[in-house]
């Protein structure tokens, strides 16, 4: 039995799992410890993967050599790419998975990793020396050493569940809160707060009148999150079902509200603005005589539905009520209720980009326990401390991903430099540069760091590399094949788009409003052959739709980098350390407060704290002799 480690990851939601699987991929001896074995990667909310922006931080976790864009298409039971009636920039995948398949391929996948060992049980406590990390102590008396160790403990800080009047300890459902590390890193300056999610009730499809919900398919395209071309969808594709509250149920709900923890001041905590309850909804949006809610499968093989949209602390009769008062649940049964839960979380500018703390050395915080909410922020910010913790250990340098470089980059930015004043969620609109963080190249944008760093295989970076290849093939070949206006004008007019006066590129045809790449191929025969001979099979409607948006966003694309590369010249200025800033009169008291606690390392991440002025960074130009 062996209880010294090179790593520790504490807890096994999505954040651990990414986390602990990167450390003992690149080669570290690795410890994964959690409260239940039979509950690793559990999606305690939704049983979804992906959505706005969230689905391009998967697809970069893929790109780096991560596993959840993996496992996700193994276990998907539906798979949309949303936001496909906008620009390229903001599509965003999706997917339904299979709740009991997603865990079981997460345990077998961490099983079967190599330097990578579990541990069912409760960490107590941190092992710290001379302000260093340097192991853990659990509920059973066992002590185990580390020279890192990575604390993704998700809701489980000092959890407590809500329905109604009835408070319950406990990390989800069932399962026992953890206590005793908020205490102690609370004892050595952490700054900690609480925070409040809720999540739906789960219905017996069984009780359903399904005749009276709008069926919602999914997709079943060339589109995934994976770029390995091995990896496909295994099970059976399922349905969605709309339907509606109505003005009955807003009624049941208002008249109870005086008995919602979220309302009768039971939870005192900071709640999500992006995903509310039921309650908040109708009290929000008074007006509306309707909300949309989901009937969203939970397995392959499972009665069980996933009521989204309607997250609820209300008591259980109250949340009854309700339901029956919609057509399609006047017989409903019930798994469970919705519930709120409240727990533990530490400011995460007390963290590094690296993820690892500013107070002790070596120690790494990555997921809820910063703040966030969503199985795919916390993944992101797993898989970066996994990989940071694997290095401090060595003496290399952190790897951090930068605001035009990945989605999970603007998230840790975000979380380090402006700090969570609720559930930090992310969204497209939080990145300025979505047209270069677009999810169908992240495997361009990732995949030769993740090589260079060990993660992404051979084989990925290969896959990578042809791509990219045939990618510009294809650019170059439509930038110098002709197209008669002849063989081409009868196609343009049959789509209401103007004919071509004389013959022009490939490209410049493409260029036209409502004409796709695929459509040529169809209808122009040099341009198909072309393709068939040089492009390969498995991956080519993926290599056509890449080059595609690279030849109809080039514009855009190159004037993004522009304005990137002029703020990669502020990133370049370091000023960690060499600046007093409580002795810089000329910068206004709000400035120089955020600059002591925050500490930024660059110029550049001092302009993105709110409440530092245009001219606040010019002084501090000034005092760097720029």
């Amino acid at each position: 039995m062996r209880f010294d480690y090179d790593v520790i990851v504490i807890g096994a939601g999505h954040a651990g799992c990414e986390a602990a699987h990167a450390a003992a991929t690149l080669g570290s001896r690795t410890l994964l410890v959690t409260i239940d074995m039979n509950k690793i990667a559990q999606m305690s909310c939704n049983p979804a993967i992906g959505g706005i922006a969230k689905g391009q931080i998967v697809r970069e976790i893929d790109a780096m050599g991560g596993m959840t864009g993996i496992i996700t298409d193994r276990s998907a039971i539906q798979f949309r790419m949303l936001n496909r009636s906008k620009g390229a920039a903001v599509w965003s995948p999706r997917a339904q998975s299979d709740r009991m398949r997603f865990s079981a391929l997460w345990r077998s996948t961490l099983e079967n990793t190599d330097n990578l060992d579990l541990w069912q049980d409760s960490v107590t406590g941190l092992v710290i020396e001379d302000g260093c990390v340097k192991g853990v102590t659990t509920a059973l008396g066992v002590t185990f050493s580390a020279k890192a160790v990575v604390l993704t403990a998700g809701t489980f800080l000092n959890g407590l569940m809500h329905v109604g009047e009835v408070q319950t300890p406990g990390g989800r459902v069932s399962e026992p809160a953890s206590h005793g590390i908020t205490e102690q890193l609370r004892s050595l300056g952490f700054a900690t707060d609480r925070m409040k999610t809720g999540t739906p009730v789960r219905i017996d499809g069984r009780s359903v009148d399904w005749s009276l919900t709008s069926v919602q398919t999914g997709e079943d395209d060339f589109h995934k999150f994976s770029f390995l071309p091995s990896v496909r969808r295994e099970l059976k594709q399922l349905p969605c079902h709309i339907l509606y509250t109505n003005p009955q149920v807003h009624e049941i709900l208002r008249s109870s509200l005086d008995r919602s923890p979220l309302y009768n001041g039971q939870i005192k905590s900071i709640g999500p603005r992006y995903c509310p309850s039921i309650e908040t909804k109708i009290v929000t949006f008074a007006d509306k005589n309707e909300h949309q809610l989901f009937l969203e499968p939970e397995g392959e093989d499972t009665q069980e539905f996933y009521l989204n949209g309607f997250s609820s602390s209300l008591p259980l009769d109250v949340q009854v009520r309700a339901l029956e008062s919609i057509p399609a649940l006047r017989d409903v049964q019930i798994y469970r209720p919705g519930y709120a839960i409240e727990y533990d979380f530490f400011d995460p500018t007390q963290l590094r980009h690296s993820l690892e703390t500013k107070l002790v050395r070596s120690l790494f915080f990555a997921g809820q326990v910063n703040g966030t909410t969503g199985y795919e922020e916390a993944a992101g910010q797993g898989l970066i401390a996994g990989i940071n913790a694997h290095r401090v250990i060595r003496g290399e340098s952190p790897v951090t991903l930068s605001r035009d470089e990945a989605y999970i980059g603007v998230l840790i930015d975000d979380l380090v430099t402006k700090g969570v004043d609720e559930p930090y969620r992310m969204f497209t609109s939080r990145a300025e540069y979505r047209i270069l963080l677009r999810q169908d190249d992240a495997d361009m944008r990732l995949t030769p760091l993740g090589h260079a760093i060990g993660l992404a295989s051979d084989e990925r970076f290969a896959l990578m590399e042809s791509k990219r290849r045939q990618i510009e093939m294809l650019v170059d070949f439509a930038a110098s094949h002709s197209v008669r206006a002849d063989e081409i004008n009868p196609w343009l007019q049959s789509k209401g788009v103007s004919p071509l006066r004389q013959g022009t590129k490939l490209e410049q045809v493409l260029l036209r409003p409502g004409v796709t790449f695929p459509e040529l191929i169809s209808e122009l025969p040099a341009v198909d052959r072309f393709v068939r001979e040089n492009i390969e099979v498995e991956r080519r409607d993926e290599i056509i739709e890449a080059a595609e948006i690279k030849m109809k966003y080039r514009g855009y694309i190159e004037r993004e980098k522009m304005v990137a590369d002029k703020i990669h010249r502020l990133e370049d200025v370091r000023i960690l350390g060499k600046i007093d800033y409580s002795s810089v009169t000329s910068i206004s008291t709000e400035a120089r407060q955020k600059l002591i606690r925050i500490q930024p390392e660059t110029i550049a991440q001092a302009s993105r704290i709110p409440g530092i002025s245009p001219s606040d960074i010019s002084i501090l130009l000034l005092m760097m002799g720029r």
